[in-house]
């Protein structure tokens, strides 16, 4: 993968583009709390690692800002309850 996670403020999510295709997290932000709320891989990528890789980032990105983390989405859920480095994160407890 040759490309990099950024962020999009204007569609409130974070962004990776691989092959002119873009994968993205939706998210909501508060002060010192990001909500993830869904994750998107084009079928395309589906299998690739793409929404593993944007989801360590995105966290990692949190994590590098100070941030707390929701996680409404599923998939961001799920990858944290599989990766415990990341549980500190949590703003509140997984569902």
């Amino acid at each position: 993968m040759s490309s990099e996670v950024v962020d999009n403020p204007s569609n409130t999510r974070y962004e990776l583009v691989i092959d002119g295709m873009t994968a993205y997290v939706t998210y909501e932000r508060a002060p010192g709390q990001i909500t993830f709320i869904h994750t998107e891989v084009p079928p395309a990528l589906s299998g690739h690692c793409v929404g593993s890789t944007l989801a360590r980032t995105v966290l990692e990105m949190a994590r590098a800002n100070g941030d707390k983390v929701v996680a409404r989405c599923p998939f961001v859920a799920a990858f944290v309850r599989n990766h415990p480095e990341f549980q500190d994160l949590l703003a509140e407890p997984l569902s």
